[in-house]
């Protein structure tokens, strides 16, 4: 990053890479390694390109400065009447030429070839060998990057004139090279991935069974077989899930204790309840001792969460709402005109029937309670989520509460007072139910102009 550059492009940037980026460990850990293949298969497809071109040119240098040798041993040793045509009939490798001719082709000053070249080509036995094989004259001259021309003077005054030029080099001979480089790049690719698959297997089944726990306290252990890092971290997830099991156990337990204690009392101050004279303070007594039993009642409920213990089957969703609003209907007669639903006739969903049921209650009680209204808008299935809506029309609650209400035992005193019932638990039970099933429900006022809360379920199809 450039000095003085501001943060808000830095982050842009940060995010603009990200979103390129694969969000799976598993892909971003195979994409790296394929990366990594293809790098390291690029640098020794370059070595290789770059070994083969050095030894083919060090190769067709030696055979143009043998042919080139040979040219000249034939011109020098023939008759000159038949010297062209013996040239003529030479097979010549590709980037030489030879011709006879009167004039030197290296004529005036020249820059001479550089040293590699001279080295490559052995330009320097020239001088070394017999009188009698040596030219009367010799100029050489660059020609291009890679060759040279050279002018010989043979004994009659005659030239012969060489010119050299290495041919392009050809890094790959033949095109199976490079379709056998590519199966074996992908083959790599494929076993990458599928070792990525496998090594990520472990981590995708903890996940799992931490999503298992978080809906079913009682779900069985993890497989604790395979590597030592896959057992070790698979028997302390066991080990953590055993922790909160008991913990959840002790809790219920001593939550049971107290109920079952309090009911001793409570039944002896009904009693006496019953022996006092005055009326009014009879009634409100009793009264006051049934809220206790109530709340006893639903907070043991809440404790147990018996809605994990209960096996899940096929539900008609449809028919369980219907099924709900007919007993409000009936425990409410006032209300009937208040209690519709919408939503196709049969939608099926696999859960545990009483604790959906109780769920679905729970929510419509809140709305008739507190809203005097209570409809139920079921949705067909859409990605794979069923949305259900319970809507009443009362006064609605602050924004900063929706979320706060599902809190056990909280009450909202501006528009819920205890004089309505309940305890503050049937939010956190029907929440704690849904979210088992692998589902949840949040809470909004509508917008629709006509006020009311409305409070939207989903449930996986």
């Amino acid at each position: 990053m450039e000095r003085g550059e501001p943060p808000e492009r830095r982050r842009i940037g940060d995010g603009g890479l990200r979103r390129w980026l694969p969000r799976s460990l598993g892909a971003r850990t195979a994409l790296v390694l394929i990366l990594g293949l293809a790098l390291v298969q690029a640098a020794g497809l370059t070595i290789h390109a770059l070994d083969r071109v050095g030894l083919q040119r060090i190769v067709q240098a030696r055979e143009i400065s043998a042919r080139a040798f040979g040219a000249w041993r034939a011109a020098l040793l023939s008759p000159s009447d038949r010297r062209a045509a013996l040239l003529a009939d030479l097979d010549l490798p590709p980037g030489l030429s030879v011709e006879l001719d009167e004039h030197p082709a290296v004529h005036g000053p020249r820059r001479p070839p550089p040293p590699e070249v001279i080295r490559m080509f052995r330009l320097d036995i020239l001088g070394l060998g017999p009188p009698r094989m040596r030219p009367r004259e010799f100029r050489v001259a660059e020609n291009g990057q890679d060759g040279f021309l050279a002018s010989l003077r043979l004994p009659d005054g005659e030239w012969l004139n060489l010119s050299v030029a290495l041919p392009p080099p050809r890094p790959w001979h033949s095109e199976n090279f490079l379709l056998a480089f590519l199966a074996m790049t992908l083959a790599a690719a494929g076993l990458i991935v599928w070792a990525v698959v496998r090594l990520m297997r472990p981590v995708r089944v903890l996940a799992e069974a931490a999503d298992r726990l978080g809906r079913d306290v009682n779900a069985p252990p993890l497989d604790e077989s395979g590597p030592s890092e896959v057992a070790t971290a698979a028997h302390a997830f066991n080990t953590m899930a055993e922790r909160i099991r008991r913990f959840v156990a002790d809790r219920t337990q001593m939550l049971a204790a107290i109920g079952h204690d309090l009911r001793t009392p409570i039944t002896r101050l009904r009693l006496r309840a019953e022996f006092l004279d005055d009326d009014e303070q009879r009634r409100k007594m009793l009264a006051d001792l049934d809220e206790m039993e109530a709340m006893i009642a639903a907070t043991l409920a809440f404790a147990r969460d018996d809605a994990a213990a209960e096996p899940a089957a096929p539900v008609d969703l449809a028919a369980l709402c219907r099924t709900v609003l007919d007993e409000e209907a009936d425990a409410h007669p006032d209300a009937v005109e208040h209690i519709a639903y919408a939503g196709p006739e049969r939608l099926t969903v696999r859960a545990r029937p009483v604790a959906l049921k109780r769920a679905i209650a729970n929510l419509v009680r809140n709305a008739l309670a507190y809203g005097g209204s209570a409809r139920i808008a079921l949705s067909p299935p859409e990605g794979g989520t069923v949305r259900l809506v319970v809507e009443d029309d009362g006064p609605g609650i602050p924004e900063s509460e929706l979320e706060n209400v599902f809190a056990p035992f909280r009450r909202l005193e501006a528009s819920r007072n205890r004089e309505t019932g309940g305890t503050g638990l049937g939010l956190p039970i029907a929440r704690n139910i849904l979210r088992a099933h692998g589902g949840d429900v949040v809470l909004r006022n509508r917008r629709d102009g006509q006020g009311g809360l409305s409070a939207l379920v989903t449930l996986p199809a």
